[in-house]
């Protein structure tokens, strides 16, 4: 198998131990990912109650579905963010159908337009926080505090050549969010 495929240790082993029923292993999960599914999924349901309830919901899949995670599919965190996104989306869907008692055409289009914008706003703050540190201090300089590429050079440190390519790939990176294939592990079904 290529070095490229091979998954983390950590991800193998802790698969490993769900899969056993350790529940230290779930523990040791929760620390680590809590944070990042519960804001994927207020990002996605906007409301700290069903974000909770989907970070409920996304645990208690991952101790019921150890098996389901897949290493060739990516990493162990890019799988719990797949799946956060999907529960999310799917809480989202039910809880606007519900309150629309079934609703008219207009407001299902209107519906699946929210559905879709939530999913991708939910995507893209899962890649900037994934992308490397480099890329993102870049965008950072660049959109939160409207720097040009000649000041982020400055204040990076680096070449105007440089911090040039950094914004282009970290831009490219976001982009992706829009794509309905999703970076890998994110959105679509499962």
């Amino acid at each position: 198998m290529p070095a490229k495929d091979v998954p983390p240790r950590w991800d193998r082993m802790m698969q490993q131990r769900l899969a056993r029923g350790e529940a230290a292993a779930l523990g040791e999960l929760y620390d680590r990912f809590a944070s990042l599914v519960q804001g994927l999924a207020h990002r996605v349901v906007g409301d700290d109650t069903a974000a909770a309830a989907v970070t409920r919901d996304v645990f208690a899949h991952v101790w019921e579905h150890p098996d389901t995670y897949d290493h060739r599919q990516g990493p162990l965190r890019t799988w719990i963010a797949a799946t956060t996104q999907r529960l999310a989306v799917e809480r989202l869907r039910e809880t606007e159908t519900a309150a629309l008692g079934g609703g008219s055409p207009e407001e299902l289009a209107a519906l699946e337009a929210r559905v879709r914008h939530a999913s991708v706003a939910a995507r893209a703050d899962y890649i900037a926080h994934s992308m490397p540190h480099p890329l993102r201090a870049a965008l950072e300089l660049a959109y939160f505090q409207r720097r040009d590429y000649r000041q982020a050079a400055a204040d990076l440190g680096v070449t105007e050549d440089e911090a040039r390519r950094r914004l282009r790939l970290g831009l490219q990176l976001l982009s992706t969010a829009h794509d309905t294939g999703a970076p890998p592990g994110l959105g679509g079904p499962r």
